[in-house]
Parts: C-alpha cells; structure tokens; sequence
C-alpha cells in the first residue's frame, strides 16, 4: 500500500478520534452539572489514578506507556477546563522545575499563577486564591525540602496527590565554557550538580540564585556569566545550552506533593503522611512507631524537625503504605495518639510508587 492511501488512513483515524473525544467531552459535562448540583469535587485524584492504571493494563502498543499517559493528562486536563477551570499555584517564576511538575501533573489546559515561596503557594491555597498548589517535597540527591515539612506544621491544608518529576540540570550560557566567570543557580542545584562543576569549572564563582528560572534571567543579561536551568528555561531566556543534564546522578527526581482541601478516597494502592509531636526522651521514636510494626505497616519516610515552640520537643514527619481509611491503620493511629502531643494526619492519596 502506497504511503498516500497509508496518510488517508490516518485522516480517517484522526477525524475518528476527534468524534470520540468530543463524546467524551460532552459526558463530562454532564457529570459536572451533577457535580455542581451535589457541590462535588471536580479535580479527583483516585479517579485520576484509576484511569491511568486501566490504561496501563489495556496497553498493548507500539506506544509507550509514557506517550499513553501524556496522551491522556492533556484529555483529562481538558476536560476539567470543561467541568470546573482550576487555577493551579506554583512556586516561581515560570519556567522552574516546580512550574514544569505542575504542567506535568495538570496538563496546558489549566490555568497556573505564579507564587514567589512555599509559604505563599501554602497561603494561596488557604485563602482559595487557587484551588491546589504544588511543592516539592524532596529529592533524590539533596533530600528533604524542609521548607515544606515546616509548614505543615502549622496549616489545615492537606495532601491531594504527589509526583515524582525526572530533574535534568543543563549549562546554559551565550558564552563559550572557558570564558566564564559566574554560575547562578538554586543552591540545591548547585548540590546536585557538585561533583561536575568541581571537574569542568573550577575557579568559577557560584551565586545562588532564589530559582533556576531567575539565575537564567540573570545569565542572559550579564557577561562571561551562566546558569544551570532547564531547557524550558534555555528556550525562554534565549541561552543555549552549553552542556546538557549536568547532575552528578542520572536518575535525579525530585518528588511534589498536589496541596488542597479535599479529602482523597481509597485507591487499593494509597500512601499516607502525618505528623506527631513528642518530648525528647530515650528510645522515644522506638517507641511511637511501635504501633506500626505490630500492625505490619510499611513506613517509606521518617523524617524530624524541632517544634521551633519549646527547647527539645521534635515534630516527626512519617509516610507509610496505606489509606487513613484502613482499619488497621486507624487502629495503630489510635495507639500512636495515647503518646504524642499532637498527631496530624497531613492526607492519604494515591502512591507513585
């Protein structure tokens, strides 16, 4: 078959395709005149997780799971455009790595505004000025963001969703390598990046910049001056890209958390993150997480950080397999509470892992 009658083929496909997704539209939007009506969530994250693991299963190819799911998060971030336009906030400015998870997750047809710090995308979302944030969490190579852990402490908000988003590094610069004189860059950048610069630019000054997109913006206006950004950031401050994914490890992924107000349903497949707070004593974490192995819970993170309120009192941050639903969570929950000062069940929603 000739490669033209292969192109009408295709045309075929395509207008097919389109029917059916302007089907699909139109049956979201009778289900957000239900949601509506019944003051129902329109972004739901279990539903959102259900969808790409069915998708998963039925996948037989040639395309990759990846291409399937980008695929998809462009239909379902239509159609929540259609149901209910949400507005997304993000630690900024346009073009960082926070920006880029966000559209990772939600997809181009919603609308983001840009917040300078965690805490503003934390208050942002209290005050419903948006309806979700997204902030970082952790990454693989410079661990925890406590900056978020911390505010936890303090706000109702909860855990909607998370995602694990691939970081790539690159040198961006309109200067050749030898001539430069001045690196910007996040300081948690330049901690991924450590074990390359000291080999190819040694003597280089480094200057943290408060974002990646920032030190781009500075780079394309200073002389003899670079920064490490993404290519999202290289395409919108015009800078070439001296030296691509320049991170010490190849598999760098930092991990977001989606912020909300909604409670999250059971998946089969759910994580759940709460925060307790303890007097210093010996033997003290041994003790509180004793409830968790006697139920056989999977912990995935403990973390700890000091109540900032009196000396030698510590807030732990954990993260185990399971829904707040479950009844043998709720059990050793109940165990746990006998014996903190304060237990926060910060959300349980669906696991990337």
């Amino acid at each position: 078959m000739s490669i033209h009658k292969k192109r009408v083929q295709i045309d075929k496909i395509d207008d097919d395709i389109l029917k059916i997704i302007n089907k699909r539209a139109k049956l979201v939007q009778d289900i957000a005149r239900i949601k509506h009506d019944k003051k129902g969530k329109f972004y739901v994250p279990s539903r959102e997780h259900n969808i790409y693991k069915r998708l998963k299963k039925n996948n037989k190819g040639p395309l990759s799971q990846k291409a399937v799911n980008a695929i998809f998060r462009e239909i379902m971030s239509a159609s929540l455009a259609l149901e209910n336009p949400l507005l997304i906030s993000f630690m900024g400015p346009p073009a960082s790595f926070t920006h880029l998870a966000a559209q990772e997750k939600f997809g181009s047809s919603l609308d983001y505004v840009e917040e300078k710090t965690i805490t503003d995308v934390f208050d942002s979302v209290e005050k419903s000025r948006s309806d979700y944030g997204v902030v970082p969490i952790e990454n693989s190579t410079e661990g925890t963001v406590t900056h978020t852990l911390d505010m936890f402490i303090e706000s109702d908000l909860r855990i909607c969703s998370e995602l694990l988003f691939q970081i790539e590094h690159n040198l961006l610069s309109k200067y050749p390598l030898k001539q430069l004189k001045r690196i910007y860059s996040n300081p948690q950048v330049f901690g991924q990046c450590r074990l390359w610069l000291e080999a190819h630019c040694p003597g280089v000054e480094l200057i943290e910049s408060t974002s990646t997109t920032q030190a781009a913006q500075i780079a394309s206006k200073e002389a003899k001056s670079a920064a490490i950004a993404s290519r999202l950031a290289a395409r919108q401050y015009k800078l070439p890209i001296l030296r691509a994914t320049i991170q010490d490890k190849v598999d760098n992924v930092t991990r977001f958390l989606v912020i909300g107000k909604q409670e999250v349903d059971p998946t089969g497949h759910d994580k759940t993150s709460i925060l307790f707070s303890v007097k210093d004593r010996v033997g003290v974490l041994h003790s509180m997480l004793a409830p968790f192995r006697k139920a056989k819970i999977n912990l995935t993170k403990i973390e700890s950080r000091p109540t900032r309120k009196k000396k030698w009192e510590y807030v732990f941050f954990v993260d185990f397999i399971g829904h707040e639903k479950d009844q043998s969570i709720q059990r050793a929950l109940r165990e746990l509470e006998k014996s903190c000062l304060m237990l926060k069940i910060l959300g349980s929603y669906p696991t990337t892992t």
